[in-house]
């Protein structure tokens, strides 16, 4: 058997590990566009402030592709025939596989800004490279503009705060973090950024570039000598041309079978089922990634495996500032707001829907299982857990299961 893996971060090495927990001895090939062994793309932030090296941000240990026999080709890859089985890279040459997993990620959406291509310099920040780019062009004489206040774009602010003059961050949207926070958690770490010298211009939008000077459409100027665009991403898929079912990404089941047989896909590139809301979305996030690869590789291998449980989740930290969400905002809530922390749960149903918390982050395993299992509430104490999240609030059964002692 010749498995082929498009794509080397979370899900391709997913896959991998997936494939030889059943097949020791199948042909492993893994096709890259970047240069780098397998390396954890959140961490290029850390890597600008001099938390991590190149060495440290490496996913899996140097002996990973002997250990597992892969074959690591690097290329880009420029189509996918389902009919003959093969891939075409951009060198020309083909690649023929039984079974193929595609986990090409996401790319930079770039909006098209009028003036953009005169501006100089500018970068994304989604990958080593871009990082590398970036920081080469940094300097304490610099200010830097940061379109987009999301994840890449803030990770990216705390990355290079203290290597240049000043950073604001602008966006269209009226509060930071917008795709996971609400108003007053977002307030809460906007201060928490704001104090450690960051700017934020919201709720503005930009009407075109004049060089290195960003017109707002209320006719404000912004000037600045490095620009980031962090205003979001979409996934690599636009070389597949129809070989496999797609929507806004590549359409998956349970088993992470795309529309076309011996075909699979995993990670940001696909849209997947979140349990939380019951609605097919992109989740771009690296422990879906993995346990989706995962799922794929033992599949793709013979064995059976699904992956059911995927909900939108995420974990950061800025400056020492820690935040976690995960789920869905619907639904009644409860929240509390005290002493720089911030919990807000939303819950209906008899099911908990989904959680943010901000600060105190300790127990927020216990919530995010409580809605990857579709937990009804009427069997735990749920007042206890909202507010002291622990074992105790769940019934002896359930705690058995989950110290694992029980079925």
């Amino acid at each position: 058997m010749k498995y082929v893996i498009i794509g080397n971060s979370a899900a391709g090495i997913g896959t991998v590990e997936g494939i030889r927990q059943v097949d020791k001895l199948g042909e492993i090939v893994i096709i890259t566009n970047e240069p780098y062994y397998t390396y954890s793309r959140p961490l290029i932030s850390y890597l600008l402030l001099g938390k991590t090296t190149e060495e440290q941000m490496k996913y899996r240990g140097n002996s990973f592709y002997t250990d597992n026999h892969c074959t690591l080709i690097n290329g880009t890859v420029t189509e996918v025939s389902a009919k003959t089985k093969a891939v075409s890279l951009s060198d020309g040459s083909r690649i023929s596989f039984d079974k193929l997993l595609i986990a090409t990620g996401s790319l930079a959406f770039v909006p098209p800004f009028d003036g953009l291509d005169r501006v100089e310099p500018k970068f994304t920040f989604m990958s080593l490279d871009d990082a590398k780019k970036l920081s080469n062009a940094l300097d304490p004489s610099k200010h830097v503009m940061i379109v987009g206040a999301g994840l890449i774009g803030l990770k990216c602010a705390e990355g290079i705060l203290e290597k240049v003059a000043s950073v604001t961050v602008l966006d269209l949207a009226p509060r930071i973090l917008s795709s996971i926070l609400d108003y007053d958690s977002a307030k809460l770490v906007q201060s928490h950024l704001e104090s450690k010298g960051i700017s934020f211009m919201l709720s503005c939008s930009i009407k075109r570039f004049e060089h290195n000077t960003a017109i707002l459409e209320n006719n404000s100027e912004i000037p600045f000598d490095v620009l980031v665009l962090a205003v979001g991403v979409r996934p690599n898929i636009d070389f597949l041309k129809g070989s496999v079912q797609i929507d806004r990404g590549i359409i998956i089941n349970g088993k992470t079978e795309t529309s076309t047989p011996d075909i699979y896909a995993a990670g940001d590139c696909t849209q997947t089922l979140d349990v939380s809301s019951g609605q097919n979305k992109i989740m771009a996030l690296l422990p879906n990634a993995y346990m989706q690869g995962e799922c794929a590789g033992i599949n793709m291998a013979g064995g059976e495996k699904s992956f059911d449980k995927a909900i939108p989740m995420n974990a950061v930290g800025f400056f020492g500032l820690h935040i976690i969400t995960a789920g869905s905002y619907n639904g009644e809530v409860y929240t509390e707001n005290k002493n720089g922390n911030y919990k807000r749960l939303f819950y209906s149903g008899n099911k908990l829907n989904g959680y943010i918390l901000v600060g105190n982050v300790e127990k927020a395993g216990i919530y995010t299982s409580l809605i990857r299992e579709q937990t009804p509430l009427d069997s735990i104490d749920f007042a206890l857990v909202c507010e002291k999240p622990g074992l105790m609030a769940f019934t002896k059964e359930i705690r058995m299961v989950k110290l694992g002692g029980g079925k």
